[in-house]
């Protein structure tokens, strides 16, 4: 029963971290799809809030490997 609680435990203590990590990074991310939009693009264009949200969750997974 013990084990279960810890193991439940660290999964919510990890997504808290990855929920923080996302907050704490989003701006920059932000920032780098704004100066991305300065460059012409041939296609169709997602939002900018949605590129940075994207380029965010595609990066800080690397933060919690090892």
């Amino acid at each position: 029963m013990s084990r279960s609680f810890f193991t439940v435990s660290r999964s919510r203590s990890e997504a808290v971290q990855f929920r923080a990590f996302l907050a704490a990074t989003y701006p920059v991310f932000l920032a780098a799809a704004l100066v991305q939009r300065l460059r012409p693009a041939a296609g169709p264009r997602r939002s900018v809030f949605v590129e940075a949200r994207a380029m965010a969750l595609s990066a800080i997974p690397f933060a919690f490997m090892g």
